[in-house]
């Protein structure tokens, strides 16, 4: 496995935590003043952001934020055709 594979891979892995580190945080933190708490939220706005704009745009979810199992899903499929490579 060649060292560009590899590092996307860890790269999917590691957000794929993030995000459920960040729905898990989204459930059970009340106010945002920790600086761990701030650094997932900014690693993870940039990927999920898109989603949520499609989510607006298809009229999904109302008032529930289905982005990031919508980008959980995408990330995921990315790492399968990777894999396979």
């Amino acid at each position: 496995m060649n060292i560009l594979k590899r590092t996307a891979i860890y790269f999917f892995e590691v957000m794929n935590f993030l995000i459920f580190a960040r729905v898990v945080i989204s459930w059970v933190a009340r106010g945002r003043r920790n600086q761990l708490i701030d650094i997932v939220y900014q690693l993870t706005e940039p990927i999920l952001a898109p989603f949520r704009n499609l989510q607006h745009k298809l009229g999904i979810g109302g008032m529930l934020d289905f982005s990031p199992i919508m980008a959980l899903l995408t990330m995921n499929l990315i790492l399968s055709f990777l894999m396979g490579l």
